[in-house]
């Protein structure tokens, strides 16, 4: 049985899709834009950006009742690659164990509502 995910603590769908899907013990989230769920604003930088698509992401697994440990493939999608080091910065600030999720990094040429960066996550439900 596939169960979506609704979580008030992330921006609501922007259009006909879940935030995320339960599927068994396995946890999909849909690509998550650097949107504040609170007021819809979004950070400037690249840096405010990541940090921001990655507490949203947070939000949706945990609304599934895992945590970012559970997480073990990501995918992230930016506006321009020389934002890659700075978004590994961040990146490291949410995903630092010695089992670090499999993830796939590329350049796109727009994202939803001109965002600079998009994350998804797969994640096991234990």
């Amino acid at each position: 049985m596939n169960t979506p995910i609704k979580t008030n603590s992330a921006p609501a769908a922007i259009g006909p899709y879940s935030q995320g899907m339960i599927c068994g013990n396995l946890i999909y989230t849909s690509g998550q834009i650097p949107v504040n769920p609170a007021d819809g604003s979004v950070g400037a930088t690249i840096a405010e950006q990541a940090r921001q698509s990655l507490e949203n992401v947070k939000a949706v697994v945990e609304a599934a009742g895992a945590t970012l440990n559970d997480v073990v493939k990501t995918t992230v999608f930016i506006k321009d690659m020389a934002s890659f080091a700075e978004v590994n910065e961040i990146y490291a600030t949410y995903f630092n164990g010695p089992a670090l999720p499999a993830r796939s990094c590329v350049e796109v040429a727009r994202l939803p509502k001109d965002v600079l960066i998009e994350i998804e996550a797969i994640a096991i439900k234990h």
